[in-house]
């Protein structure tokens, strides 16, 4: 796809020629891509002139070229996960992720690999697992986290403890300086001999290097040039780990690997508070674990708050926690460990959990607390900029009494959590940064000041970047902070590298991206309730942690199905998010809600609100497609898809009567075509098959008499089981009288207003919706349960209905009455008949996003079944699959889902609940996917029969 031209001048235009000519990447100097790299998972936006995404080595030397003859800046990006604002910059952005992205080679006898700068994490530690192996550090952003940025950073992440900082498992990398020279750096006067002038620097500098350099493990503010001493090997490559891509650029890097641990136990620990529980990490400190993390009570309530009292396995008591795994010679060795750890700490209480699924669960929480300390325990939002502090651990306690009431005296809060084995603390504030104010400025100084007097470090994992490298003089003498600007200059003598960063730093308020925003109030669209019907605080949810891009082999999250197809980053759900700041920057982005860059960065969201809930921000990129749909089109003539694909509920009622005749046509393939290009649907598309009656003809006025069922129950019939699968009725009722209900159906024409809301069509959507409440609210005010088939249908009376209609008291009592029949059935207790069918079931997307997937787990569970599980989009999403333009996207995305998972399985039957997912699978596999109803009423029909078994049939539909 062609991405937006952009107006450029003279310069840029040279340099953008003189690479486009050699280069075998990719050159971007277009508006959108600029908006989208101005800034990374920081509180700054630096607008970069071209992005170049380098396919070879070879490239990256010639940028580098290049760019010295221009003199521009050249930035180093992985996935852009930066915190610090370490990844931005105002001239070349190159970005090593798209291509330089290998595993070259593993050598599990000398357990090391070689590995490009732009390989994913979690990419390394599958292909190390196979031998056994993995790279030690692990930021909990390991599914995206590029080796290159891990590197630049000097990254820990909890197992920082036992296996070190990146610094201390690198065996070597080949680096390239600011002269245009590969130099190959390890340990050894060698490698200090390849850089002019380095070893006279040493010699000149030994006193400041041993006295101020080095002092405690998680010193990662400043350069680690400690590692230049003799007494330290020398280790030029170690001390490059860590610079923040200011003194070069990664091309290669030889990393060193680690055993797996076998299968270590998790102990948690409950405090009172999270002070206490961190006055006794150095008791616990003799034990080795391989990682000691601390956990706040608030933090906590914040996940149960949104996901659910489920979301969180059972904890101690206590206000705050230790989470320590312990590792031992097998399982059994780690749990006697654990014990005897838990036999030296001071805790109120505790628990011990195996390797295993609770565990995994707790570990995921603490994943996920970079995106959840977004928003505070008031639901304010939340910001870096002093998020990873650190102090040696033997003063965490006293530093964290001293900064919560620094925090109190300024009116600031956040989430608290960290690496305390290693005295680090994660923590974003609610700075007032829409205000312009000093707050921010003001605490981050005397912060700076708290740390220091305990011997800490600004940074103790993130670097220091745009936030904090003006602040080094607070930690650092005027000799240290000389000694690393002469590091750089040796190294990158033209200052080409990352300017700003480290050596002559920026102000930390310089350039932060939310001051910049416009303000923007919810008018006739969407309310935004969450946000107080701010759209500007809405969209700055996205704080850039990048769990969008995750890769499908690596993750097991539905988002974000279009990156995963394309990786380009626009067309993941932060890329999304950027240009929707940058419009409401108006310095890139200049037109508002019409701007090409937003329908560009828009248009392949499959709409699947798989980010409202995998991303830990909670940002709903579907609602956002909508509102700009809807804000670009009003009062205006629309794109054609709206009018037919955008309104089919409509037309399936026009259309009803002519069903065997469509059928007839669309078996005809000049003329289905023909069908498929007048509604601006795409030709290599099949027609649904059309019934004979649609269901509301079948079902009307139909009752069956009989004793009455204990519950009462509403059975609605949305627009596409009524006219596409009327056969899932007679399923539901037999199931719905098995599990003892006295089953209600719904007035026909009750309709959620789905495809309208996904085309943008907010009016007429309201008005859908609002008719829909004359018919459900009397049943939901009664009480009775309003059961729906189609997930997507449900998905949207259980969000959208309350955020376009929120003035309207029937809405939230409607949303709170819809249930799917797996919930209702599994709130009931119902127990569902046997089966060993071995499935493989495709949850909806909307329906693991809104509702949740796990009451339809437990029924198959409890069936007996043989589930294996898809994960991600089936590719169709509605509309989306269906449109011209989207097909190649929409297979892509179902190859690297359930059809793909389909030719795994051949042997496995299908259980897709949504009419989408069952259309792409027979359009694409010709399987026919079926609905857990049909599986349950099969299931009752095969199981034995008895005397005394309750007739099937039920017993009252009125």
């Amino acid at each position: 796809m062609q991405h937006i031209a952009a107006t450029i001048d003279e310069r840029i235009s040279a340099v953008v020629t003189a690479l486009e000519t050699r280069l075998l990447g990719e050159v971007d100097a277009t508006s959108l891509t600029r908006g989208i790299y101005s800034t990374d998972a920081s509180n700054y936006r630096v607008v970069p002139e071209i992005v170049v995404f380098p396919q070879c080595v070879a490239d990256v030397l010639y940028t580098l070229q290049v760019a010295t003859e221009y003199a521009m800046s050249l930035t180093a990006r992985g996935a852009g996960t930066s915190c610090a604002g370490n990844s931005i910059g105002p001239g070349i952005v190159l970005d090593f992720s798209r291509h330089l992205n290998k595993v070259l080679s593993i050598d599990p006898v000398n357990r090391t690999a070689v590995v490009q700068p732009g390989v994913v994490l979690a990419e390394l530690q599958r292909q190390a697992a196979e031998h056994g192996l993995r790279f030690g550090p692990d930021p909990s952003t390991a599914n995206r986290c590029t080796l290159g940025g891990m590197l630049g950073n000097n990254a820990c992440g909890p197992h920082g403890l036992s296996y070190g900082r990146c610094a201390d498992n690198v065996e070597s990398l080949t680096w390239l300086t600011g002269t245009g020279e590969v130099i190959e750096t390890a340990a050894g006067s060698t490698s200090v001999a390849s850089v002019a002038g380095l070893e006279e620097l040493i010699s000149a500098n030994l006193a400041v290097l041993r006295t101020e350099f080095g002092r405690f493990d998680r010193q990662i503010s400043g350069f680690s040039l400690e590692q230049l001493l003799p007494e330290n090997g020398r280790n030029l490559a170690a001390a490059l780990v860590g610079t923040e891509g200011t003194c070069g650029l990664l091309l290669q890097a030889t990393v060193k690997l680690v055993p797996l641990a076998t299968e270590p136990a998790l102990v948690v620990l409950g405090y009172p508070d999270m002070a206490t529980a961190a006055d006794d990490v150095p008791a616990l400190l003799p034990h080795k674990p391989l990682a000691l993390e601390g956990l706040d009570a608030e933090l906590v309530q914040t996940i149960v708050r949104r996901k659910g009292t489920g979301s969180v396995p059972a904890l101690p008591a206590g206000g705050g926690w230790l989470m320590i795994e312990i590792d031992g010679t097998d399982a059994t060795d780690a749990l006697r460990r654990a014990e005897a750890l838990v036999a030296d700490c001071s805790a109120l209480d505790h628990v011990i959990h195996p390797a295993g699924p609770q565990a995994r669960r707790l570990w995921q929480i603490r994943a996920d607390g970079a995106g959840l300390a977004g928003r505070t325990a008031d639901g304010e939002q939340a910001w870096p900029g002093w998020e990873d502090s650190a102090v040696p651990p033997e003063h965490l306690g006293p530093y964290l009494r001293e900064l919560k009431a620094l925090l109190a005296s300024h009116g600031l809060s956040g989430l608290a959590y960290g690496h305390f084995g290693d005295g680090c603390i994660h923590l974003r504030i609610d700075f007032p940064l829409q205000n312009r104010n000093q707050t921010m400025r003001t605490f981050m100084a005397e912060a700076a000041a708290l740390a220091a007097s305990y011997g800490g470090s600004l940074s103790g994992e993130h670097g220091d970047g745009r936030a904090r490298s003006e602040l080094l003089p607070v930690m650092y003498s005027s000799d240290a902070l000389d000694l690393m600007r002469q590091f750089k200059g040796l190294l990158d003598p033209h200052n080409i590298f990352n300017p700003g960063v480290v050596v002559d730093p920026a102000p930390l308020d310089a350039d932060l991206r939310r001051p910049q925003a416009h303000a923007m109030a919810a008018t006739d669209g969407f309310a935004f309730a969450a946000d107080d019907g701010n759209i500007t605080n809405a969209v700055h949810r996205c704080v850039g942690v990048g769990k969008c891009r995750a890769q499908s082999t690596v993750s097991t999250d539905f988002m974000c199905p279009s990156y995963r197809a394309t990786a380009d980053e626009k067309d993941s759900t932060r890329g999304r998010a950027r240009v929707l700041q940058e419009m409401l920057n108006g310095g890139v982005v200049t037109l508002g809600w019409s701007s090409p860059q937003v329908h560009e960065a828009l248009d392949l969201c499959l709409s699947c609100k798989a980010c409202a809930n995998d991303c830990p921000t909670g940002i709903d990129m579907a609602t956002f497609k909508s509102e700009a749909l809807h804000r670009t089109y009003q009062g205006k003539r629309r794109p054609w898809t709206h009018y037919t694909l955008g309104r089919l509920p409509q037309w399936l009622r026009y259309l009803g009567p002519f069903g065997p005749m469509l059928n007839w046509l669309g078996n005809i393939g000049p003329v289905r075509k023909l069908m498929m290009f007048a509604i601006g649907a795409d030709t290599r598309r099949g027609l649904p098959q059309l019934p004979a009656k649609p269901a509301r003809w079948i079902h009307k006025n139909r009752t069956d008499g009989g004793q009455l069922g204990q519950h009462q129950v509403v059975l609605w019939l949305d627009s596409f089981t009524d006219a596409l699968g009327p056969g899932l009725v007679p399923d539901a009722l037999e199931v719905l009288a098995a599990a003892d209900c006295d089953v209600e159906l719904a007035e026909p024409g009750a309709c959620c207003g789905l495809t309208l809301i996904s085309t943008g069509q907010l009016t007429a959507a309201k008005k859908k919706l609002a008719a829909t409440l004359d018919v459900l609210y009397p049943h939901a005010a009664a009480g009775k349960p309003i059961l729906g088939l189609e997930p997507s249908c449900i998905a949207t009376l259980r969000s959208d209905l309350t955020e376009l209609l929120p003035q309207d008291p029937r809405a939230s009592v409607v949303a709170a009455g819809v249930r799917t029949l797996a919930e209702f059935l599994t709130e009931i207790g119902w127990q569902p008949p046997r089966s060993d069918a071995a499935l493989l079931v495709q949850p909806h997307c909307h329906h693991y996003a809104v509702m949740g997937y796990e009451a339809d787990q437990q029924l198959l569970t409890a069936m007996g079944c043989d589930v294996e599980y898809s994960k991600g989009c089936c590719g169709l999403a509605g509309n989306f699959g269906m449109e011209r333009g989207h097909y190649d996207i929409s297979v892509t995305v179902g190859e690297q889902g359930i059809l793909g998972k389909i030719d795994q399985h051949p042997e496995r039957a299908v259980l897709a609940d949504g009419f989408s997912c069952r259309t792409q699978i027979q359009d694409l596999r010709q399987v026919s996917g079926r609905h857990l109803v049909q599986l349950l009423a099969q299931a009752l029909r095969e199981q034995p029969k008895h005397v005394e078994d309750p007739p099937t049939a039920a017993r009252s539909v009125k």
